[in-house]
């Protein structure tokens, strides 16, 4: 990849989930899917939902995942299938590394909820969400107190405030939210533009990351294009798979951080793919997600090991149908779903 670029001037049955020719859905090479619709608790409350819901789609090779979020038209949902099928036909690149740094990822939730999960995360780099509508500022401190408290001062720390501040706003907050946290690691999209991206980067010291200016953009070079960014963001499903993220990584000239979209452990083996495929790897990656997960469909679910991740490609659980499959509703929805998308 290329350099950093420069800062410039500043309960359903398992029968009825298995739908072997579900509405006309066809496997990578054209044969006909097979499909489960699972809907899993999560342990706190995350992007406003309280489960996770999404679809697994076996190919010739096994299982993909496909699991955009509910507010997804169907055109931006698209990618999401692009990375399902190509997991499902075993179509990743030759790995370069056999195990992948990730960070714990902490809610928008209360100081000691947010202390409890960095210990019990085993990871010496935190990710914190941050700006969360309807919450102040003065809760993100605190949050971030708790996080630096169970970190300690050797951990680093991240924030994530998913585009909730206008441009002076974020000038301020980061500012304020350094302090708590004993300095931060990195900004991850701060304002939802990327002219604003680009206007904080020139005036707060902690590096900028964009994750929706590239993966919900028409352009995703832009980042790169007005020097907005620091870091690149990818996220398999949204942009599409292994091999669409390598080729963004190879453009776009900056270190990347691969992060998740809060799948399973079917999910989280696509974005483990593309870490474990980048020629460079600099940060850990936001991976570690199965974590918010109060469940999971895997045998071996894909959770940190001293803060790392193996690179491997975890088995279906066939029994974890019965417990975490959709009710009758959301499976026709989720089917009705497929069939859209796959017109669009």
């Amino acid at each position: 990849m290329g350099a950093t670029a420069g800062r410039g001037p500043r309960s359903a049955s398992p029968a009825r989930q298995r739908q072997g020719r579900p509405g006309g859905a066809a496997g990578p090479a054209g044969s006909p899917a097979v499909t489960h619709v699972f809907s899993i608790p999560l342990r706190t409350r995350f992007r406003g939902l309280t489960h996770r819901e999404g679809m697994l789609i076996r190919g010739d090779a096994g299982w993909g995942e496909w699991s955009p979020f509910l507010e997804y038209a169907d055109a931006e949902a698209r990618p999401w299938l692009d990375c399902a099928l190509e997991a499902a036909a075993g179509d990743w690149p030759d790995p370069v590394r056999d195990s992948v740094p990730v960070n714990v990822t902490v809610p928008a939730c209360s100081p000691e909820r947010a202390h409890a999960i960095v210990l019990a995360g085993g990871c010496t780099t935190a990710k914190v969400k941050v700006a969360e509508a309807g919450q102040a500022l003065a809760e993100d401190e605190a949050r971030l107190e708790a996080v630096r408290d169970a970190l300690g001062p050797g951990g680093l720390i991240r924030i994530d405030a998913n585009g909730g501040w206008d441009l002076e706003g974020a000038v301020a907050a980061i500012r304020l939210l350094a302090l708590a946290a004993g300095g931060l690691e990195y900004v991850e999209q701060p304002c939802a533009s990327v002219e604003d991206l680009a206007a904080v980067r020139r005036r707060v010291d902690a590096p900028i990351a964009a994750d929706e200016s590239i993966r919900r953009a028409a352009d995703p070079y832009r980042v790169r294009d007005l020097e907005a960014a620091d870091i690149a963001v990818l996220k398999v499903q949204p942009l599409g798979g292994v091999r669409a993220c390598l080729r963004i990584a190879e453009d776009i000239g900056m270190p990347v951080v691969v992060s998740s979209a809060v799948e399973t452990s079917i999910g989280i083996a696509a974005g483990v793919a593309l870490a474990a495929a980048l020629p460079s790897l600099e940060h850990a990656c936001g991976l570690a997600t199965v974590q918010l997960l109060a469940d999971d469909v895997a045998v071996e679910p894909l959770l940190p090991v001293a803060g790392m991740l193996p690179v491997r490609r975890p088995a279906v659980d066939e029994s974890a149908w019965e417990r975490l499959c959709a009710d009758p509703y959301r499976v026709a929805h989720w089917q009705q779903r497929l069939a859209g998308v796959r017109q669009a």
